[in-house]
């Protein structure tokens, strides 16, 4: 795939989601638990939803949930394993591995589906089940 640069000599939005390394970088920011960082990702209006929660929209309320989410995890570390783009679209799939604040640790595959807009992300829907996140570890 040709990169695509912009007139400030970065590259679209759509040529930076098709490589590794904007994933990375993206799965970077969320381990970090950097939420300002994060919502630096999306468009000011954009939804995000999380597993089967119900969608949110715009950042002020994005981050809030983030940062609620955050708290009740000790940490996180994301492996890629494919990724895909369309026009205005990229998804991926992957495994989390969540460390409790006990300091067990479960992981859970995903798939992140984007919608894009510009060179942000004005849908993010994650498909995970994590509904044994917070049941204690046998």
């Amino acid at each position: 795939m040709n990169s695509q640069t912009q007139p400030d000599g970065t590259e679209s939005v759509h040529e930076s989601l098709a490589s590794r390394k904007w994933w990375e970088r993206l799965f970077k920011t969320i381990d970090a638990s950097d939420v300002a960082g994060f919502v630096e990702f999306l468009t000011p209006d954009a939804e995000f939803r999380f597993g089967n929660a119900l969608a949110i929209q715009g950042t002020t309320k994005i981050g809030a949930a983030i940062t609620g989410f955050f708290g009740t995890i000790q940490s996180s570390q994301h492996r890629l394993l494919q990724s895909w783009d369309g026009d205005e679209s990229a998804g991926c799939e992957g495994e989390v591995t969540y460390r409790r604040h006990d300091g067990s640790e479960i992981t859970f595959p995903f798939a992140n589906v984007f919608q894009l807009r510009g060179q942000k992300v004005s849908s993010y829907h994650i498909y995970i089940d994590i509904s044994t996140l917070f049941t204690p570890p046998h």
